[in-house]
């Protein structure tokens, strides 16, 4: 039985941004993602800081946490020096994601005498390349990786023991080895009293496949001690590499992830016409001085062209600007992508226009990118809220934090908008004049009627003849507060047959506050 080496790097984000900032080890860091800590070093911890809370709460259990935005491209850039110090002792290294990784145990506790032999060598290695590891070893690479969490070497043939006392929460603990959905099913695991990876793993294959999704199925193997995913019996189609020859030689990133995102695509042709997906992938790059680099990529699931691009960036920037003691002499002269295990294409999900992945999780990526960029305010996200006016029934709340309405839009609004609400709200409410058909300003008077009847709408240089309208309807609220209190009335005017108009009146006469289309 082949058994499974997993090293793993704890609280990496967090040690790769206090590598690149050169803090000393006893500094407090945090890292933050769509505004909440997805990563944090032990100092931080002691100080309560948490996975999941808030940047502004997050500094204020440590005031002097050094806060980061996360940067995937800087974790894997590196981990890479880590990943080839440990494949100095142990060739045959698979890099799960920017802090952990894998190799097959049977060669390496052959070398050194034994598996806590080939354990301490290893995190000695780990610790010559500046970072501190646990090991951990078992007959399944998701039982070696959890027990990797908690530094233990598991027996032969005692997988399912060692899980069955666990939380059933360490089967999503990782996520290179769950779907994106994994958190899901264990919530649901929990409302139905399935605390312990063993009460999972007693329920029967037959039940699980019947009442949960895929993922449950591998989760469940996985809490069985079984074999996730075996080896690939598939033989490779020819001609799947995907090779470039860089003319002039690469020795800038930016140049690199370039080169490799359209080798990216080009490789996913290949597979997609194969009908097969890749889930193990070689990067392979050669230097004008004849060194050779290689790193294999092993993935839960089968790649997509932006994982692929992802993971090349990663590595040709671990390459060009890291500490390895493999970095090159001279620029990159030839790029392979390699695919070295591959499954049935129908393991791949479509998405409906042809793109692969996950459309909501690639915009959510791209928002907390930009969020990076810009700030943690510059990218917000509607939530209904109670009010009277389309304005006051959208709270805007910064991506990443709770999606709380301002008020609950459950209570009662007497005096509120009727339906249908405005398919846009104008921001600054740009003023228009009503008039009536003399060219006369129209009001609102006292008792919340139109002072003569209005005949035209001038907004700017235009003037649109009104076919219609509705109201006015009087405002007059928190009439108690004159600091805050509103007075005025809102209309809906039809000016055209597809558009119509809401106007809002107050102190300064009339303003656009939506428009109907």
């Amino acid at each position: 039985m082949s058994r499974v080496l997993a090293l793993w790097c704890p609280d990496w984000p967090a040690v790769a941004a206090a590598a690149v900032a050169d803090l000393p080890a006893t500094s407090p860091v945090a890292v933050v993602s769509a505004n909440r800590v997805i990563a944090c070093s032990a100092p931080a911890r002691a100080h309560g800081v948490r996975r999941g809370l808030r940047k502004r709460e997050a500094q204020a259990r440590c005031p002097d946490v050094y806060v980061v935005t996360a940067d995937s491209d800087r974790d894997g850039r590196m981990f890479e020096p880590v990943a080839a110090a440990v494949d100095m002792v142990a060739p045959g290294v698979e890099v799960l994601r920017p802090g952990l990784l894998i190799l097959g145990a049977r060669g390496v506790s052959r070398y050194f005498g034994s598996e806590h032999n080939a354990a301490e060598r290893l995190i000695d290695q780990a610790a010559a390349a500046g970072v501190e590891c646990q090991i951990g070893i078992a007959d399944e690479l998701s039982t070696a990786v959890i027990a990797a969490r908690h530094a233990v070497i598991v027996p032969r043939g005692g997988g399912a023991r060692y899980l069955a006392p666990l939380p059933v929460s360490e089967l999503a603990a990782e996520p290179s080895l769950a779907a994106a959905d994994r958190e899901e099913l264990i919530d649901l695991l929990r409302r139905l009293g399935l605390r312990t990876i063993g009460d999972f793993a007693a329920l029967t294959p037959g039940d699980v496949a019947s009442r949960f999704g895929t993922d449950a199925v591998l989760a469940h193997r996985s809490a069985r001690g079984e074999a996730e995913r075996p080896p690939s019996a598939r033989a490779l189609p020819p001609d799947l590499n995907v090779e470039y020859q860089c003319d002039p030689p690469i020795d800038r990133v930016d140049a690199a992830a370039f080169a490799g995102r359209g080798m990216a695509e080009k490789l996913h042709t290949k597979l997609a016409a194969a009908a097969v997906a890749c889930t193990r992938l070689l990067v392979h790059a050669s230097t004008g001085n004849g060194e050779n680099l290689s790193r294999t990529w092993r993935c839960a699931e089968p790649l997509t062209p932006e994982g692929t691009a992802d993971r090349v960036r990663w590595q040709l920037d671990g390459w060009l600007t890291g500490r390895s003691v493999a970095k090159p002499t001279s620029g990159i002269t030839m790029l392979r992508l390699e695919p070295v295990e591959v499954v049935a294409a129908g393991e791949l999900q479509l998405g409906l226009w042809g793109s692969v992945g996950d459309e909501e999780e690639r915009a959510r990526r791209a928002l907390v990118r930009v969020q990076g960029l810009l700030g943690g305010d510059s990218v917000k996200i509607g939530v209904l809220s109670g009010g009277r006016g389309p304005g006051d029934r959208v709270t805007l709340r910064s991506l990443g934090d709770e999606l709380v309405p301002l008020s609950d839009p459950a209570a009662p609004w007497p005096g509120r908008l009727p339906a249908p609400a405005p398919a846009a709200v104008m921001d600054t409410s740009p003023r228009v004049t009503l008039e009536d058909a003399n060219g006369n300003d129209v009001h609102v008077g006292m008792r919340g009627s139109f002072d003569t009847r209005p005949a035209t709408l001038r907004w700017g240089s235009k003037a649109w003849p009104l076919r219609g309208w509705a109201g006015p309807w009087p405002i007059d609220e928190r009439w108690w507060d004159p600091t805050v209190g509103t007075q005025g009335a809102r209309v809906q005017v039809l000016v055209e047959e597809t558009r119509a108009l809401l106007l809002l009146y107050g102190d300064d006469g009339w303003r656009v506050e939506g428009i109907y289309e």
